[in-house]
């Protein structure tokens, strides 16, 4: 007899999605207090270092089938729990650069636990409105990201030690949440392990290629976008000191409206296709993109508009790439192909990340260098438009 999922499903896979993922950038929201005791600028290297460790840990998780061995309720909350207690270590030790990088290396591996099981445990209960679980899925990882700045920009005053304990706290509270109410899918009797040779398929199918480079090109966008808001918003501010800016808040809306592309992508794709709202996505966002120079020069309320515009549509294609690339993978070798596209697309962002660090260090305040995240937009789409855009 099939397993019927609870009523509440959904609503407890989203906040536990969203609590858990408050650990990626607890770090950047904390950076200038950490900044200010080591002495030293860490820039890009906060976030390049818990995307490295995702790397790892998905890697990890797929070569010894851990998703396929662990029931996905368990593996959650232990990831969780290490999780919490990765991102809290930096501030049970003498600060340093090594203990911070660290830190959030290890909150990054076990963070391969997290948010990739959440996809898992919507794809084993949803079959055909699967897009629409998925934006709801990523929407609530858009939230858990942004959820920091809003911490931070509501409570100045917090030590930065005091910030990361009640982070902590709330991820370790999702993962208690879901292991607890949600019920798990049995685990399969043969085991799809991890083989090198999915990273061929990626390369020669031809509509698994397009979706996994569309992909590529959103994370080259996505995530330094996210890491590098703060910096645009003191850009702005800093011309228009007319204007009082909270800048933790500013960077909390602009990631937090991703949601609504996420939720709507999810909505219009059962519609119009999962390959059709990603492609509009990724053009929008790839044009706000260029359009950020020549705006800087406007009102507070124009410049937020075409912040929030981009903040919706650099996220809101990721679900529907995400679908695409699980609906194209082989069945057989499905799990090592979805690994293989989402660790090559984290270390694309380790990339991006560090060459805008490094633009940004030769020519800063100047907004034309954020150009060079509208090459994911146009590669993403070249790449990917002939193939997906009837999906």
């Amino acid at each position: 007899m099939r397993q019927q999922r609870p009523t509440y499903f959904l609503i407890v896979l989203v906040f536990a999605q969203f609590a858990t993922t408050t650990l990626w950038l607890s770090g950047n929201a904390v950076s200038t207090q950490i900044e200010s005791e080591l002495g030293i600028k860490l820039g890009g290297w906060l976030t390049s270092a818990v995307q490295m460790g995702f790397i790892l840990g998905t890697l990890f998780n797929a070569i010894f089938a851990l998703p396929e061995r662990v029931l996905s309720s368990r593996l959650f909350l232990f990831s969780a729990v290490f999780g919490a207690l990765a991102n809290i270590s930096v501030a049970l030790f003498a600060l340093n650069v090594s203990v911070v990088l660290v830190s959030r290396l290890f909150t990054g591996l076990f963070l391969a636990g997290i948010y990739p099981i959440g996809m898992k445990i919507a794809s084993d209960w949803y079959g055909k409105d699967l897009g629409r679980a998925m934006g709801y899925l990523v929407g609530a990882l858009v939230l858990g990201k942004s959820f920091p700045y809003l911490l931070k920009g509501i409570s100045f005053e917090l030590p930065w030690k005091e910030f990361l304990f009640w982070i902590s706290l709330v991820s370790l509270f999702g993962g208690i949440l879901l292991w607890s109410l949600l019920p798990d899918k049995p685990l399969p009797a043969q085991r799809n392990h991890f083989s090198i040779k999915a990273l061929s398929a990626i390369f020669k199918l031809p509509e698994l290629r397009a979706a996994a480079f569309g992909y590529f090109g959103h994370m080259w966008e996505l995530y330094t976008f996210w890491a590098f808001l703060p910096v645009i918003w003191k850009i702005y501010a800093h011309f228009h000191p007319e204007y009082v800016i909270n800048i933790p808040l500013a960077t909390f809306a602009t990631i937090v409206v991703g949601f609504l592309g996420c939720w709507g992508g999810g909505v219009l794709s059962l519609k119009f296709g999962s390959g059709k709202i990603a492609l509009i996505q990724l053009s929008i966002s790839g044009i706000c993109c260029l359009c950020l120079p020549f705006i800087i020069d406007t009102s507070l309320s124009v410049f937020s508009l075409l912040m929030f515009i981009w903040g919706i549509t650099v996220v809101g294609d990721s679900p529907q790439f995400s679908t695409l690339v699980s609906r194209f993978a082989l069945p057989e070798r499905r799990g090592s192909i979805i690994t293989l596209v989402t660790s090559i697309g984290f270390a694309i962002t380790i990339i991006s990340i560090q060459l805008m660090d490094f633009l940004l260090a030769k020519f800063p305040e100047n907004l034309t260098v954020f150009w060079v995240l509208s090459l994911g937009s146009l590669v993403g789409l070249w790449a990917s438009a002939k193939r997906i855009h009837q999906q």
